[in-house]
């Protein structure tokens, strides 16, 4: 897998909550940081906060949290046991038409790469054994290919220096899809990543 180029480092004054790299920050309540132990053998990476994330400054705190925590729960893990975090740290939103509700919408590749510095200090922080993509930003982020999500959730990558990558959905395309069945399929091969990612963390 091709080494994606390393954004410059961050300032010394400067943090998540400062950061002005991009422009997510003006219409974002604040930055949402991971957390998780600082040793967690494995960690996770979504791809933004949500509208609860945002207000509470927590990640996967939300229903899509909600659907992770049942995942980690089947999988024999608890949130205590993972870093969670996302490759962006601002909520990107646009306006109901009606109401005063506040819709997720994707962030662009430019704010992905514009928010790469504060994904790699946590890689380098906590240096997991296994990182586990939630979905096709998070696979992005971590791997610099814009495409090949799909492909990728068959396999265990390898990511920049050398850490297992296991790729599979984000809990909010199982919660969006009409169908029980999809639903139901779409939760189970989160779990079996998860259960994938304890099995390699314990190797």
């Amino acid at each position: 897998m091709p080494k994606p180029p390393v954004p410059d480092p961050p300032a010394p004054d400067e943090s998540p909550q400062s950061c002005r790299r991009c422009p997510l920050y003006a219409n974002a309540t604040q930055a949402v940081p991971g957390e998780g132990p600082p040793r967690a053998r494995i960690l996770l990476v979504g791809e933004q906060p949500g509208d609860e994330e945002d207000r509470q400054g927590r990640p996967f705190v939300g229903p899509a949290g909600q659907l992770l925590m049942r995942a980690l729960d089947a999988a024999g893990l608890q949130r205590g046991d993972v870093f969670i975090t996302n490759a962006v740290k601002h909520f990107k939103w646009t306006p109901a038409p009606r109401g005063k509700r506040r819709l997720h919408k994707t962030p662009a590749q430019r704010e992905i790469e514009a928010c790469e510095v504060w994904l790699l200090q946590e890689l380098e922080r906590v240096r997991p054994r296994v990182i586990v993509a939630l979905g096709a930003t998070a696979w992005r982020a971590l791997t610099g290919e814009a495409s090949g999500f799909t492909a990728a959730r068959e396999h265990v990558l390898s990511e920049r220096d050398g850490v297992p990558l296991i790729v599979t959905y984000h809990p909010s395309a199982a919660l969006r899809v009409p169908s029980a069945e999809m639903r139901e399929a779409m939760f189970a091969e989160i779990v079996a990543a998860l259960r994938r990612a304890v099995d390699i963390a314990a190797g």
